[in-house]
């Protein structure tokens, strides 16, 4: 199949950590090199966020990404990009009739907006993810929600408008079905993990309990939790990873509250801020924490885990959205309510304390990884969720 994945504002080449590049990006650039591998002709529609963007670029997985003009050429929020979403369409809507493809596969809401708009006279099916919902985040930030206001209302919209839509968790194809989707039109199909990337390793555990935050670095995350529990695990210390470069640290606004909570609680000493990460690096990062802490208010699916898992570590997360699926509690690790800082440290502290039982769960974690999560079989999955809304006529063929 010849297959156009329309990702508006997480550009699979980008560098995760920052306040808008984070699991999205990671989940298409996995998801279109595993479809290029399985032979499809895969192309990344991602809008144009520097002037001097290539304005195409073969990813070394074997898929292309083209970078569309709409709006400045420069970095702007998400939350502010709606006004340039129909320049957008208009250049796919350009690019789809000259060169025709079988599939439209949109990621995040805005990019279904873009796909159902420029498909629509192709007569191209869309299939959406949505990688995070505009219910869920009103109902977790209130007004403090920046999305555009008529959000919520134009995914209802995509439910209606889409031939499919993939859910990455049961959280979320619930909540699609109380936002009136109907059950026969969603699947669930959850992210996936690089098993061969992400592995144990031989790693020497510093003497220090050693605790793991590692992702982008805004408030909703957690990592302000994190830090409080500190306080009562006084033996350990904390490692938070993601957010600007190392050199930027000292001016990031999230990274100055949190630096202040710590010093307010008296564990500065014990928290150390590392900046952005590369993705070659993250592996071993994981390796040499006794636990991973993903503790997020509310979370879509969340990645973090699962690569954690995949390492062979254990897991302490936050019961909400994706995690629900993901970590088995008592099996790979265990699960504790969001905004709670007094049971996360209760539960950290036991664990810590018990080094058969952080085996025991790093093992599990790692087979559940390697048995249901890895990124080939997320391929598959949803290289059949194409077929079922592609009309076998319209097929360019493949070859595997």
């Amino acid at each position: 199949m010849r297959i156009a994945m329309v990702s508006e504002h997480a550009n699979p080449l980008a560098v995760v950590g920052g306040v808008d590049a984070g699991g999205q990006n990671v989940h298409v650039a996995a998801l279109a090199g595993g479809l290029a591998a399985r032979g499809h002709e895969v192309t990344v529609y991602s809008r144009r966020d520097t002037a001097d963007a290539p304005l195409r670029t073969v990813a070394p997985e074997g898929y292309l990404v083209e970078s569309i003009p709409a709006g400045p050429p420069s970095e702007v929020p998400k939350d502010e990009l709606l006004p340039y979403l129909p320049e957008f369409a208009d250049h796919l809507r350009r690019r789809w009739r000259e060169d025709p493809v079988d599939v439209v596969h949109a990621h995040f809401w805005m990019s279904g907006l873009v796909a159902v708009d420029a498909a629509r006279d192709a007569g191209v099916p869309v299939v959406q993810t949505f990688h995070a919902l505009g219910t869920v985040k009103r109902r977790h930030q209130g007004d403090r929600d920046s999305s555009p206001s008529a959000r919520i209302s134009l995914e209802r919209r995509l439910c209606r408008s889409v031939d499919r839509v993939i859910a990455t968790c049961s959280d979320e194809a619930k909540e699609l079905r109380a936002m009136g989707l109907a059950p026969q039109r969603v699947r669930i199909i959850p992210c996936g993990v690089d098993t061969d990337d992400f592995r144990p390793m031989m790693a020497h555990l510093p003497v220090r309990p050693r605790l793991l935050v590692i992702g982008r670095i805004v408030e909703r995350k957690g990592v302000g939790n994190a830090i409080e529990a500190l306080a009562d695990l006084p033996e350990a210390e904390l490692l938070v990873a993601g957010g600007p470069a190392p050199a930027l640290l000292a001016t990031d606004p999230e990274v100055v509250r949190l630096r202040n909570l710590a010093e307010r609680l008296g564990v500065e000493d014990r928290v150390r801020f590392l900046g952005s990460v590369s993705r070659e690096n993250v592996p071993a990062l994981m390796n040499s924490a006794h636990v991973v802490v993903a503790v997020p208010w509310y979370e879509p699916f969340g990645i973090v885990p699962l690569e954690a898992m995949a390492c062979g570590r254990p897991v302490v997360g936050s019961a909400v959205g994706g995690l629900l699926d993901t970590v088995v509690p008592g099996i790979t690790g265990e699960l504790v309510p969001p905004r709670r800082p007094d049971v996360l440290a209760e539960t950290l502290r036991e664990l810590l304390a018990d080094p058969a039982r952080r085996q025991a769960y790093g093992r599990a974690g790692r087979a559940r990884a390697v048995s249901t999560y890895q990124w080939r079989r997320v391929a598959a999955e949803t290289e059949d969720a194409y077929e079922s809304v592609v009309s076998p006529q319209l097929r360019s063929g493949v070859t595997r």
